[in-house]
């Protein structure tokens, strides 16, 4: 089945009353990388359902961070881009 990029989904489930997070998704890329997780640290997260196109994770909500934008100067993004330039090797 084919899902058009609106149809790859992912919401995060949490509130005050509990300490657990569950995260529901239909895009592969998150399911890829969750499921690393669950086999790498199976005591922290967990599979709790799956269907043909989702999968639905548990995880400690103090797993879920916000974090505001980087901002880089010019000098910054000049130093970045001749360290991507001697790594391909242009």
């Amino acid at each position: 089945m084919k899902l058009t990029r609106y149809e790859q989904e992912t919401i995060v489930n949490y509130n005050a009353g509990e300490q657990t997070a569950t995260l529901y998704t239909r895009d592969k890329a998150v399911m890829r990388k969750l499921d690393t997780f669950v086999a790498d640290f199976p005591d922290t997260y967990k599979l709790t359902g799956q269907d043909k196109v989702s999968k639905t994770y548990s995880f400690p909500k103090s797993h879920v961070s916000y974090r505001k934008p980087r901002k880089l100067s010019e000098e910054q993004r000049e130093q970045a881009r001749e360290r991507m330039k001697n790594i391909n090797g242009i």
